[in-house]
Protein backbone atom coordinates (compact mmCIF):
# COMPACT_ATOMS: atom_id res chain seq x y z
CA UNK A 1 0.00 0.00 0.00
CA UNK A 2 1.44 3.28 -1.27
CA UNK A 3 2.11 5.72 1.85
CA UNK A 4 1.41 9.50 1.22
CA UNK A 5 3.58 12.37 3.29
CA UNK A 6 2.15 15.38 3.41
CA UNK A 7 4.90 18.86 3.19
CA UNK A 8 4.13 21.29 6.10
CA UNK A 9 2.82 23.76 3.42
CA UNK A 10 0.19 21.27 2.80
CA UNK A 11 -0.37 20.50 6.55
CA UNK A 12 -0.77 24.02 6.84
CA UNK A 13 -2.92 24.06 4.26
CA UNK A 14 -5.35 21.52 5.14
CA UNK A 15 -5.47 22.86 8.82
CA UNK A 16 -6.28 26.18 6.68
CA UNK A 17 -9.18 24.81 5.20
CA UNK A 18 -10.48 23.00 8.42
CA UNK A 19 -10.65 26.21 10.21
CA UNK A 20 -13.06 27.80 7.31
CA UNK A 21 -15.14 24.61 6.90
CA UNK A 22 -15.79 25.11 11.28
CA UNK A 23 -16.42 28.51 10.98
CA UNK A 24 -19.02 27.72 8.07
CA UNK A 25 -20.43 25.08 10.13
CA UNK A 26 -21.05 27.20 13.07
CA UNK A 27 -22.37 29.65 10.82
CA UNK A 28 -25.17 26.84 9.78
CA UNK A 29 -25.97 25.87 13.15
CA UNK A 30 -26.98 29.50 14.04
CA UNK A 31 -28.82 29.86 10.84
CA UNK A 32 -30.87 26.88 11.69
CA UNK A 33 -31.67 28.31 15.09
CA UNK A 34 -32.79 31.37 13.13
CA UNK A 35 -34.87 29.85 10.77
CA UNK A 36 -36.26 27.71 12.96
CA UNK A 37 -37.09 30.28 15.29
CA UNK A 38 -38.95 32.30 12.01
CA UNK A 39 -40.84 29.40 11.27
CA UNK A 40 -42.19 28.86 14.11
CA UNK A 41 -43.54 32.25 14.48
CA UNK A 42 -45.28 31.73 11.27
CA UNK A 43 -46.34 28.10 12.04
CA UNK A 44 -48.29 29.83 15.29
CA UNK A 45 -49.51 32.77 13.16
CA UNK A 46 -50.93 30.96 10.28
CA UNK A 47 -53.11 28.82 13.26
CA UNK A 48 -54.08 31.86 14.64
CA UNK A 49 -55.37 33.25 11.47
CA UNK A 50 -56.78 29.86 10.71
CA UNK A 51 -58.59 29.79 14.05
CA UNK A 52 -59.76 33.34 13.75
CA UNK A 53 -60.65 33.53 9.88
CA UNK A 54 -64.01 34.34 9.77
CA UNK A 55 -62.57 37.75 8.81
CA UNK A 56 -62.89 38.08 4.94
CA UNK A 57 -60.32 38.53 2.40
CA UNK A 58 -60.87 42.40 2.23
CA UNK A 59 -59.82 42.77 5.27
CA UNK A 60 -56.98 40.81 4.87
CA UNK A 61 -56.27 43.16 2.06
CA UNK A 62 -56.62 45.99 4.26
CA UNK A 63 -54.33 44.79 7.03
CA UNK A 64 -51.38 44.23 4.11
CA UNK A 65 -51.97 48.32 3.58
CA UNK A 66 -52.11 49.72 6.99
CA UNK A 67 -49.71 51.59 8.46
CA UNK A 68 -47.99 49.67 11.20
CA UNK A 69 -47.17 51.76 14.47
CA UNK A 70 -44.07 51.34 16.23
CA UNK A 71 -44.05 49.35 19.21
CA UNK A 72 -42.99 52.26 21.91
CA UNK A 73 -45.98 54.43 20.02
CA UNK A 74 -48.22 51.05 20.17
CA UNK A 75 -47.53 51.15 24.70
CA UNK A 76 -48.10 54.46 24.45
CA UNK A 77 -51.66 54.35 22.73
CA UNK A 78 -52.09 51.11 24.99
CA UNK A 79 -51.59 53.27 28.25
CA UNK A 80 -53.75 56.32 26.81
CA UNK A 81 -56.34 53.58 25.62
CA UNK A 82 -56.55 51.86 29.09
CA UNK A 83 -56.84 55.42 31.08
CA UNK A 84 -59.59 56.41 28.97
CA UNK A 85 -61.36 53.25 29.30
CA UNK A 86 -61.12 53.15 32.91
CA UNK A 87 -62.68 56.83 32.96
CA UNK A 88 -65.69 55.50 31.14
CA UNK A 89 -65.56 51.99 33.41
CA UNK A 90 -65.53 54.52 36.51
CA UNK A 91 -68.71 56.52 35.35
CA UNK A 92 -70.85 53.58 34.51
CA UNK A 93 -69.86 52.41 38.21
CA UNK A 94 -71.01 55.92 39.41
CA UNK A 95 -74.41 55.36 37.34
CA UNK A 96 -74.68 51.57 38.84
CA UNK A 97 -74.20 52.82 42.36
CA UNK A 98 -77.11 55.32 41.90
CA UNK A 99 -78.89 52.33 41.46
CA UNK A 100 -78.04 50.27 44.26
CA UNK A 101 -78.63 53.36 46.46
CA UNK A 102 -81.75 53.32 45.42
CA UNK A 103 -82.62 49.53 46.14
CA UNK A 104 -80.47 50.32 49.28
CA UNK A 105 -83.23 52.80 50.56
CA UNK A 106 -86.47 50.46 49.45
CA UNK A 107 -88.17 50.06 52.90
CA UNK A 108 -87.99 45.99 52.50
CA UNK A 109 -84.32 46.29 51.75
CA UNK A 110 -82.92 45.81 55.62
CA UNK A 111 -82.75 42.05 55.51
CA UNK A 112 -80.18 42.13 53.07
CA UNK A 113 -77.90 45.31 54.16
CA UNK A 114 -75.60 42.71 55.95
CA UNK A 115 -74.61 39.48 55.88
CA UNK A 116 -76.72 37.03 57.41
CA UNK A 117 -76.34 36.34 60.96
CA UNK A 118 -76.09 32.15 60.37
CA UNK A 119 -75.17 31.64 64.44
CA UNK A 120 -77.51 34.30 65.82
CA UNK A 121 -80.32 33.10 64.05
CA UNK A 122 -79.54 29.45 64.25
CA UNK A 123 -79.17 28.40 60.58
CA UNK A 124 -77.44 25.27 61.02
CA UNK A 125 -77.80 24.25 56.84
CA UNK A 126 -77.36 27.75 55.74
CA UNK A 127 -73.89 27.08 54.34
CA UNK A 128 -75.06 23.44 53.12
CA UNK A 129 -77.76 25.68 51.00
CA UNK A 130 -75.51 28.79 49.94
CA UNK A 131 -72.05 28.41 48.61
CA UNK A 132 -71.36 31.89 48.64
CA UNK A 133 -72.79 34.14 50.81
CA UNK A 134 -73.34 37.90 50.13
CA UNK A 135 -75.12 40.93 50.84
CA UNK A 136 -75.59 44.51 49.53
CA UNK A 137 -73.25 45.53 52.45
CA UNK A 138 -70.74 43.88 51.21
CA UNK A 139 -71.32 44.94 47.68
CA UNK A 140 -71.21 48.45 48.31
CA UNK A 141 -67.75 48.32 50.50
CA UNK A 142 -66.31 46.43 47.49
CA UNK A 143 -67.24 49.05 44.94
CA UNK A 144 -65.62 51.64 47.36
CA UNK A 145 -62.58 49.70 47.84
CA UNK A 146 -59.23 51.79 47.00
CA UNK A 147 -56.62 48.94 47.26
CA UNK A 148 -57.17 47.34 43.85
CA UNK A 149 -59.55 44.62 45.36
CA UNK A 150 -62.41 46.28 44.12
CA UNK A 151 -65.08 45.23 41.09
CA UNK A 152 -63.06 45.66 37.61
CA UNK A 153 -66.55 46.25 36.04
CA UNK A 154 -70.30 46.88 36.10
CA UNK A 155 -71.47 43.39 35.02
CA UNK A 156 -69.43 41.10 38.05
CA UNK A 157 -71.54 43.97 40.34
CA UNK A 158 -74.48 43.21 38.86
CA UNK A 159 -74.06 39.08 39.51
CA UNK A 160 -73.37 39.56 43.32
CA UNK A 161 -76.83 42.05 43.48
CA UNK A 162 -78.48 39.30 41.82
CA UNK A 163 -76.66 36.80 44.40
CA UNK A 164 -78.17 38.52 47.47
CA UNK A 165 -81.73 38.09 46.02
CA UNK A 166 -81.18 34.66 44.51
CA UNK A 167 -79.88 33.37 47.70
CA UNK A 168 -82.72 34.79 50.02
CA UNK A 169 -85.28 33.00 47.66
CA UNK A 170 -83.32 29.76 47.81
CA UNK A 171 -83.24 29.53 51.39
CA UNK A 172 -86.54 30.90 52.41
CA UNK A 173 -89.68 29.03 51.09
CA UNK A 174 -91.79 30.68 48.36
CA UNK A 175 -94.62 32.39 50.35
CA UNK A 176 -92.42 33.67 53.20
CA UNK A 177 -91.91 36.89 53.67
CA UNK A 178 -88.04 37.07 53.01
CA UNK A 179 -88.98 35.41 49.89
CA UNK A 180 -91.63 37.81 48.94
CA UNK A 181 -88.75 40.88 50.02
CA UNK A 182 -86.22 39.56 48.24
CA UNK A 183 -88.09 38.70 44.95
CA UNK A 184 -89.64 42.25 44.96
CA UNK A 185 -86.49 43.69 45.08
CA UNK A 186 -85.12 41.87 42.08
CA UNK A 187 -88.02 42.46 40.25
CA UNK A 188 -87.11 46.67 40.81
CA UNK A 189 -83.21 45.77 40.39
CA UNK A 190 -83.61 44.24 37.00
CA UNK A 191 -86.14 47.21 36.17
CA UNK A 192 -83.24 50.02 36.49
CA UNK A 193 -80.32 47.56 35.25
CA UNK A 194 -82.20 47.44 31.79
CA UNK A 195 -82.06 51.10 31.72
CA UNK A 196 -78.02 50.87 32.17
CA UNK A 197 -77.53 47.59 30.40
CA UNK A 198 -76.92 49.30 26.78
CA UNK A 199 -74.41 51.59 27.85
CA UNK A 200 -72.72 48.99 29.40
CA UNK A 201 -72.84 46.40 26.32
CA UNK A 202 -71.43 49.68 24.10
CA UNK A 203 -68.49 49.81 26.25
CA UNK A 204 -67.71 46.16 25.92
CA UNK A 205 -68.07 46.11 22.59
CA UNK A 206 -65.79 49.08 22.01
CA UNK A 207 -63.27 47.73 24.39
CA UNK A 208 -63.54 44.26 22.39
CA UNK A 209 -62.44 45.68 18.88
CA UNK A 210 -59.76 48.36 20.85
CA UNK A 211 -58.08 45.15 22.03
CA UNK A 212 -58.95 43.20 18.68
CA UNK A 213 -57.44 46.14 16.82
CA UNK A 214 -53.82 46.46 19.32
CA UNK A 215 -53.54 42.66 18.97
CA UNK A 216 -53.78 43.18 15.31
CA UNK A 217 -51.22 46.03 15.63
CA UNK A 218 -48.77 43.88 17.58
CA UNK A 219 -48.96 41.03 15.63
CA UNK A 220 -48.07 43.27 12.63
CA UNK A 221 -45.19 44.62 14.30
CA UNK A 222 -43.69 40.98 14.93
CA UNK A 223 -44.56 40.19 10.74
CA UNK A 224 -42.17 43.23 10.21
CA UNK A 225 -39.95 42.45 12.32
CA UNK A 226 -39.70 38.73 11.61
CA UNK A 227 -39.77 39.98 7.87
CA UNK A 228 -36.13 41.95 8.40
CA UNK A 229 -35.38 38.79 10.09
CA UNK A 230 -35.95 36.55 7.03
CA UNK A 231 -33.91 39.00 4.88
CA UNK A 232 -30.96 39.21 7.55
CA UNK A 233 -30.78 35.12 7.20
CA UNK A 234 -31.74 35.14 3.54
CA UNK A 235 -28.35 37.68 3.49
CA UNK A 236 -26.25 35.19 5.70
CA UNK A 237 -26.94 32.33 3.42
CA UNK A 238 -26.04 34.01 0.66
CA UNK A 239 -22.77 34.69 1.88
CA UNK A 240 -21.79 30.89 3.18
CA UNK A 241 -23.22 30.29 -0.10
CA UNK A 242 -20.60 32.33 -1.66
CA UNK A 243 -17.87 30.72 1.24
CA UNK A 244 -18.72 27.13 0.11
CA UNK A 245 -18.17 27.87 -3.87
CA UNK A 246 -15.31 29.51 -3.17
CA UNK A 247 -14.03 26.73 -1.10
CA UNK A 248 -15.14 23.89 -3.71
CA UNK A 249 -13.34 25.66 -6.16
CA UNK A 250 -10.52 25.51 -4.43
CA UNK A 251 -10.47 22.22 -3.33
CA UNK A 252 -10.88 21.20 -6.98
CA UNK A 253 -8.20 23.27 -8.34
CA UNK A 254 -6.03 21.32 -5.74
CA UNK A 255 -7.20 17.56 -6.36
CA UNK A 256 -5.25 15.66 -9.26
CA UNK A 257 -7.35 14.90 -12.53
CA UNK A 258 -9.46 11.91 -12.57
CA UNK A 259 -7.94 9.02 -14.08
CA UNK A 260 -9.53 6.80 -16.48
CA UNK A 261 -8.94 3.43 -14.20
CA UNK A 262 -11.31 6.56 -11.36
CA UNK A 263 -13.66 7.12 -13.77
CA UNK A 264 -14.40 3.56 -14.48
CA UNK A 265 -14.67 2.50 -10.48
CA UNK A 266 -16.73 5.72 -10.27
CA UNK A 267 -19.05 4.18 -12.90
CA UNK A 268 -19.57 1.13 -11.72
CA UNK A 269 -19.92 2.22 -7.90
CA UNK A 270 -22.89 4.77 -9.55
CA UNK A 271 -23.94 1.77 -10.93
CA UNK A 272 -24.61 -0.62 -7.69
CA UNK A 273 -26.34 2.46 -6.09
CA UNK A 274 -29.43 2.64 -4.64
CA UNK A 275 -32.91 4.45 -6.59
CA UNK A 276 -32.74 7.01 -3.71
CA UNK A 277 -28.87 7.84 -3.66
CA UNK A 278 -28.94 7.57 -7.44
CA UNK A 279 -31.19 10.03 -7.73
CA UNK A 280 -29.11 12.45 -5.23
CA UNK A 281 -26.14 11.41 -7.69
CA UNK A 282 -28.45 12.80 -10.26
CA UNK A 283 -28.62 16.24 -8.73
CA UNK A 284 -25.19 16.62 -8.68
CA UNK A 285 -24.76 16.48 -12.10
CA UNK A 286 -27.48 18.46 -12.91
CA UNK A 287 -25.86 20.99 -10.75
CA UNK A 288 -23.17 21.51 -13.35
CA UNK A 289 -25.61 20.38 -15.90
CA UNK A 290 -28.35 22.45 -16.13
CA UNK A 291 -30.26 20.05 -19.17
CA UNK A 292 -30.17 17.51 -17.57
CA UNK A 293 -32.99 16.01 -16.51
CA UNK A 294 -32.45 14.17 -12.58
CA UNK A 295 -36.23 13.05 -12.38
CA UNK A 296 -36.47 11.31 -15.60
CA UNK A 297 -36.98 7.48 -15.77
CA UNK A 298 -34.34 7.06 -18.01
CA UNK A 299 -30.67 8.73 -18.03
CA UNK A 300 -27.71 7.81 -19.15
CA UNK A 301 -24.76 9.35 -17.67
CA UNK A 302 -21.56 10.03 -19.76
CA UNK A 303 -18.76 9.77 -17.37
CA UNK A 304 -16.27 11.25 -19.61
CA UNK A 305 -18.13 14.52 -20.19
CA UNK A 306 -18.36 15.33 -16.34
CA UNK A 307 -15.77 18.59 -15.37
CA UNK A 308 -13.02 17.92 -12.78
CA UNK A 309 -15.22 19.01 -9.95
CA UNK A 310 -18.50 17.04 -10.82
CA UNK A 311 -16.37 13.59 -10.60
CA UNK A 312 -14.62 14.41 -7.66
CA UNK A 313 -18.35 15.75 -5.97
CA UNK A 314 -19.48 11.89 -7.20
CA UNK A 315 -16.71 10.27 -5.83
CA UNK A 316 -17.06 12.02 -2.24
CA UNK A 317 -20.50 11.05 -2.07
CA UNK A 318 -20.46 7.04 -3.90
CA UNK A 319 -17.87 6.74 -0.81
CA UNK A 320 -19.70 7.93 1.73
CA UNK A 321 -22.97 6.23 0.90
CA UNK A 322 -20.64 2.99 0.78
CA UNK A 323 -19.16 3.56 4.14
CA UNK A 324 -22.51 3.97 5.46
CA UNK A 325 -24.00 0.78 3.79
CA UNK A 326 -20.35 -1.14 5.41
CA UNK A 327 -21.18 0.01 9.22
CA UNK A 328 -24.56 -0.91 8.93
CA UNK A 329 -23.51 -4.33 7.74
CA UNK A 330 -21.29 -4.54 10.16
CA UNK A 331 -23.73 -3.66 12.74
CA UNK A 332 -26.29 -6.11 11.52
CA UNK A 333 -23.65 -9.02 12.36
CA UNK A 334 -22.62 -7.93 15.39
CA UNK A 335 -25.82 -8.15 16.70
CA UNK A 336 -26.52 -11.50 14.87
CA UNK A 337 -23.51 -12.71 16.53
CA UNK A 338 -24.49 -11.43 20.07
CA UNK A 339 -27.96 -13.09 19.60
CA UNK A 340 -26.89 -16.33 18.80
CA UNK A 341 -24.70 -16.39 21.66
CA UNK A 342 -27.66 -15.53 23.54
CA UNK A 343 -29.38 -17.83 22.12
CA UNK A 344 -26.84 -20.50 22.96
CA UNK A 345 -26.44 -19.71 26.49
CA UNK A 346 -30.86 -19.99 26.52
CA UNK A 347 -30.46 -23.04 25.66
CA UNK A 348 -27.43 -24.37 27.54
CA UNK A 349 -29.33 -23.23 30.84
CA UNK A 350 -32.91 -25.14 29.37
CA UNK A 351 -30.68 -28.28 29.19
CA UNK A 352 -29.49 -27.97 32.58
CA UNK A 353 -32.78 -27.19 33.90
CA UNK A 354 -34.32 -30.60 32.48
CA UNK A 355 -31.19 -32.85 34.24
CA UNK A 356 -33.25 -34.66 37.17
CA UNK A 357 -31.60 -33.54 40.75
CA UNK A 358 -29.22 -36.10 42.47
Amino acid sequence: METVTMSTPDIAEVDQFRCRVDEILKKVDKLEKKVNEVERFYLNANKKKKSSSKGNSIQEEQDKGRHVPSIKKQQQDASQRESAAAKRMQELMRQFGTILRQISQHKWAWPFMQPVDVKGLGLHDYYKVIEKPMDLGTIKNQMEAKDGTGYKNVRAICADVRLVFDNAMKYNEEGSDVHLMAKTLLEKFEEKWQLLLPKVSEEEKRREEEEAEAQLNMQLVREASHAKRVQAISNELYEVDTHLEQLRETVVQKCRKMSTKDKRNLGTAIARLSTEDLSKALEIIAQSNPGLQAMAEEVEIDIDAQSESTLWRLNFFVKDVFKGCDKSTAGNNKKKRKKGICDAIAQTVKKKSKKPSS
